[in-house]
């Protein structure tokens, strides 16, 4: 009995694809450090599906046109999500997802207009993946760990003041509080 697993591929791809939901979602309640595991067992999925598809022959056309899509929608899913979310600006989500919605859209336009696309993505467009991935893995894990950041500046603040009344000590002024800023803004207070 021969078994092939020829479609083994294709599902991997589109389990990546039903990821994208709950990586949202995640994403939508700042859960971060669940939408980081996702993301990771969808970059995971996206290695072991090409490496399956290339080692045992098992490419096919459908595996051809899922493996892009989905690496599209997660990176687009997760772009607006962000922006919505207030953590990318608005100009560089237009400039990531505005690249991909051009591309999809020639990819179509070529499909019907001169016929079939047998492309393979270049090195410039699987480096420019990466680095979208990479900054999108960056900006949810700066997100996830905020907290961190807090507690230090908190701490920080906490260690400088018990400095500034330690006695014989001289007062240590932080940037852009020059005595005369400190004493007009005083000043203002006072009249309020």
């Amino acid at each position: 009995m021969n078994v092939s697993f020829r479609w083994l591929p294709n599902a991997i791809c589109i389990v990546r694809i039903l990821l994208v939901g709950p990586i949202v979602l995640a994403l939508l309640r700042r859960e971060f450090g669940l939408a980081l595991f996702l993301i990771g067992v969808a970059g995971m999925s996206d290695g072991l599906d090409g490496y399956l598809a290339k080692r045992f022959d098992w490419r096919t056309r459908l595996g051809g046109l899922l493996d892009p899509a989905a690496d599209k929608l997660l990176l687009v899913s997760v772009f607006i999500t962000l922006t919505v979310t207030g953590y990318v600006p608005v100009g560089v989500m237009g400039i990531a997802v505005g690249r991909d919605i051009l591309i999809i859209g020639g990819a179509v336009a070529y499909q019907f207009l001169i016929g079939a696309l047998e492309g393979e993505p270049t090195s410039v467009s699987k480096l420019n993946t990466a680095c979208q991935l990479g900054f999108v893995v960056f900006t949810i894990t700066n997100a996830a760990l905020a907290w961190v950041a807090a507690a230090a500046h908190f701490l920080d603040g906490a260690r400088s003041g018990r400095r500034l009344h330690e006695p014989g000590e001289r007062p240590r002024l932080r940037a852009g509080l020059e005595p005369a800023r400190v004493a007009a803004a005083a000043r203002r207070s006072v009249r309020l």
